[in-house]
């Protein structure tokens, strides 16, 4: 039985609790959280002690699970995966590239298992395309969310936008060559609008836009490839592949056109969505990993690679940001 503990029990921590105590093989031994109205809440609701020491909680544990804000990542990763621990860390990895690479050269190290909390990775809209080969050449992404105060201590560019990242390099399989980003500072000091066109070696350009300022929420992204074009809904849950050669699958509408290279099937499909809780699903994945001493599917790694294209995006933007 995995013993585990949740450092942070803020609004993400509770869904991380929640999940935990869902899952087989795991334990809950209890949180660690500095806010003691949080605490009495958490500890009265879940019935879970409440640790003073956060130390102590980790020497309780095999997993430590990192939902605290970016500042405090750093700190609580680098004294877990001393002590040997495995680490779960929400995304960001940390608050900035130096303690983010001393993270990864630690864990390298250590030989523990270190997953970062990428849950996009885990939307079922993305799922239903995991089997899929995707080689895209352009790629278009919207993710607007409305304002909130609460994760506004880090970039829209870090809040919301290294989602996408992590997703399309996980998807390119190539080096980034040329990053261009304009942003705005509307609400904080920090961009909370930003475009920014990724280019990489193999020719692939992606334009992404994110927002924390919008009247309305949009998670999508479409991928355009030879002969297809996919497009994922990741807050409705919903995928839908349009392309030339009919897929092998029963969900298919289908029609003729004529083109200047003769006539043309044009196949619609929209394919089987897992009903699939993706906090639960990383979380458990994650147990997986360590129990079958296998690479997580977040790396450390891949956590890096992620703020290290955010953090070149914010070079960009730089000081031609404009601020309220």
């Amino acid at each position: 039985m995995l013993k585990v503990g949740v450092f942070g029990v803020g609004h993400l921590g509770k869904f991380h609790l929640n999940n935990w105590k869902e899952i087989p093989g795991v334990e809950l031994i209890g949180f660690y959280d500095p806010n003691d109205d949080t605490a009495r809440l958490v500890s009265e609701k879940y019935q879970l002690p409440r640790f003073l020491d956060d130390s102590l909680l980790m020497d309780t544990c095999d997993i430590i699970d990192v939902a605290a804000p970016t500042n405090h990542h750093f700190e609580l990763c680098e004294a877990a995966i001393k002590k040997g621990k495995h680490v779960f860390v929400e995304k960001p990895l940390a608050n900035t590239m130096a303690e983010a690479r001393s993270l990864v050269k630690l864990a390298a190290e250590s030989g523990i298992k270190f997953q970062v909390g990428h849950v996009e990775r885990f939307n079922p809209a993305f799922l239903a395309i995991r089997d899929m080969a995707l080689n895209p050449m352009f790629i278009e992404v919207h993710r607007l969310a409305q304002f909130n105060p609460r994760g506004t201590e880090v970039s829209v560019i870090l809040d919301l936008m290294i989602h996408d990242i992590d997703i399309i390099l996980s998807i390119v399989k190539s080096d980034v060559k040329t990053i261009s980003a304009s942003g705005v500072g509307v609400m904080t000091e920090t961009p909370d609008i930003a475009n920014v066109r990724i280019e990489f070696d193999n020719g692939c350009v992606a334009n992404l836009t994110s927002s924390r300022i919008s009247m309305k929420k949009m998670r999508k992204m479409r991928l355009f490839q030879k002969d297809s074009y996919i497009g994922i809904d990741f807050l409705n849950k919903k995928t839908e592949i349009i392309r030339l050669k009919e897929p092998q699958d029963s969900n298919v509408f289908a029609f003729d056109i004529e083109t200047p290279t003769g006539k043309k099937t044009i196949a619609i499909a929209n394919p089987i969505v897992p009903e699939v809780n993706a906090i639960k699903k990383e979380l458990k994945e994650f147990r997986d990993a360590i129990l079958n001493n296998t690479r997580t599917v977040v790396s450390e790694m891949d956590g890096l690679m992620a703020m290290d294209v955010a953090h070149q995006i914010l070079d960009k933007i730089g000081n031609n940001i404009i601020t309220r």
